[in-house]
């Protein structure tokens, strides 16, 4: 479904196909982003592609920045292939930046949302462990995600994690997947502190994608809520006028959240 995304929703990064050799992803110099969340206005973490090759009778060097890579383009030393592709690449370090790291790192199902995602970034070992929170797919099935990263900057600072308002074209767009959330009712590990929301795709739908278009579910009498697990029972119990839904606008502003789900048990 990514590949669904407008541009004003993309960044660009470049990819080595040859030369100096490193810890890219092909095995050559580290991959180059054309913007980091200290830029909030362009940065995203949904990235187009751009192969890199360098030239015959060139001497590869090592490109650090989107100016030097158009340098190297405009002299004739690299050849630039754009991919249709589009990958999810949240970035957790950055320069002069990271990713917020939870001090409370005691986690129940009553932990708040507030106060971070990550709890650890170990850049030696290249790995990072985020809180997994707890949900359910179309069809009841329990699945976890993490969050990387929310338009507007209200829920982003609430939650800890990256603002990225580039986000925010994906509201009316098939990039974007359904997720339920509640906002009264039974008390429980959703982000209001009422039960786990609902998706309306899961990995392997054909409709899933990690960005997520937020709607608030309320009972219409929160003393007679029940448990609910499933799109169908969202459906069968708006259609009896038992809760209501509406789509999601803090700060009055498009509400898009950027969490992929995951098996935290891999």
């Amino acid at each position: 479904m990514l590949k669904n995304a407008p541009e004003d929703a993309l960044s660009k990064t470049y990819m080595f196909m040859n030369g100096i050799e490193g810890d890219g992803v092909h095995g050559f110099q580290g991959e180059v982003f054309t913007s980091t969340p200290a830029q909030p206005d362009v940065y995203s973490a949904l990235t187009s592609h751009v192969h890199v090759t360098w030239n015959e009778g060139t001497t590869p060097r090592v490109l650090t920045s989107d100016a030097m890579v158009m340098e190297a383009a405009d002299n004739g030393e690299i050849t630039l292939a754009s991919v249709d592709v589009v990958l999810n690449m949240p970035q957790i370090v950055w320069p002069d930046g990271q990713m917020i790291v939870k001090e409370d790192k005691t986690l129940t199902d009553e932990t708040p949302y507030s106060g971070g995602q990550v709890l650890d970034i170990d850049t030696e070992e290249m790995e990072v462990t985020f809180i997994a929170h707890r949900g359910w797919g179309p069809d009841g099935r329990t699945i976890y995600y993490i969050v990387t990263d929310v338009t507007p900057s209200g829920p982003a600072n609430m939650m800890g994690v990256v603002s990225s308002p580039t986000s925010a074209s994906l509201i009316a767009n098939s990039a974007a997947v359904d997720l339920f959330q509640f906002k009264n009712g039974l008390t429980g590990s959703g982000p209001l502190g009422f039960q786990a929301g609902i998706a309306a795709g899961a990995p392997g739908d054909e409709n899933y994608s990690p960005m997520w278009r937020i709607f608030m579910t309320s009972w219409a009498s929160p003393e007679n809520a029940q448990l609910l697990e499933t799109i169908g029972d969202l459906n069968a119990y708006r259609e009896a006028g038992l809760i209501d839904i509406g789509i999601a606008r803090p700060m009055d502003s498009d509400h898009i959240v950027n969490c992929p789900f995951i098996d935290p048990f891999q």
